[in-house]
């Protein structure tokens, strides 16, 4: 024991800063829920039996390599829902809540995806790579602007409008199909080589005033029994395994 202390005391401050996180991180792990595995249903879905939701596998920026402001962000929710066929045939899809969002965000840091810069954040590989870090939630509005931000686990209010994000969606089962806007038009959008963590972006053209439209809001929050977990796990993994067999 008094060795292995001679040792870290050997150690530059950058090693023992690494140290302690990887200590930290095995503590987390050892001390985290044992929780089911996400399934990939196939078909751009992916379910968590854990939580009952299912989110999109990509995100608004891998689908149109875009970021959009708080105001026009029901256009990116109205074009998936309105091309249902391509995500999972679904149409109720809607950005998340606060909660929800947290429920992708690994704390042990032992999950990792790889984001459009090629840097690693805290939520599950079985999404699809190469998308942003941040997501638009549901606590938003036209007065109070607030973002995700899956790197860290935390939501950031913003003092104006001005501020750009990516979306992930996600939808429940039992929810109506979301109201759609007006017709789908292209999105005013942050220039491509736009950083996703900058708070604010040069627009191409004026912010668009909210439509009023309200965002589809989620049903009460249940706790499911491990028979319903281990049922939705079923039913999940069933549905993969009938998408891959119509593909062939």
């Amino acid at each position: 024991m008094a060795e292995a202390s001679t040792d870290e005391q050997k150690l530059s401050p950058a090693e023992k800063a690494k140290l302690a996180a990887k200590k930290k991180a095995e503590a987390a792990k050892k001390a985290a829920p044992v929780s089911d595995p996400f399934v990939d249903n196939g078909d751009g879905s992916i379910t968590d039996p854990n939580s009952g939701l299912t989110w999109k596998k990509t995100d608004a920026w891998l689908d149109k390599k875009l970021f959009y402001t708080w105001q026009d962000h029901q256009e990116y929710v109205d074009w998936v829902n309105q091309n249902k066929d391509q995500f999972g045939g679904y149409n109720n899809w809607r950005i998340p809540t606060k909660a929800e969002s947290l429920t992708l965000f690994d704390k042990t840091g032992v999950k990792q995806l790889m984001d459009k810069n090629g840097t690693y954040y805290p939520i599950d590989s079985i999404f699809a790579p190469g998308g942003a870090s941040n997501t638009w939630i549901s606590e938003c509005s036209d007065e109070k602007i607030i973002r995700m931000d899956l790197k860290i686990g935390l939501d950031t209010p913003y003092p104006n409008n001005d501020v750009w994000s990516s979306m992930r969606l996600v939808r429940k089962e039992g929810e109506a199909a979301a109201k759609s806007s007006a017709p789908v038009a292209e999105a005013t959008a942050a220039p491509a080589v736009v950083d996703e963590g900058a708070s604010e972006a040069p627009p191409a053209a004026a912010p668009k005033k909210s439509s009023g439209n309200v965002v589809p809001g989620p049903t009460p929050r249940k706790d499911f029994s491990d028979a319903e977990k281990s049922a939705m796990l079923k039913r999940a993994r069933a549905h993969a395994a009938e998408v891959k067999a119509r593909k062939g």
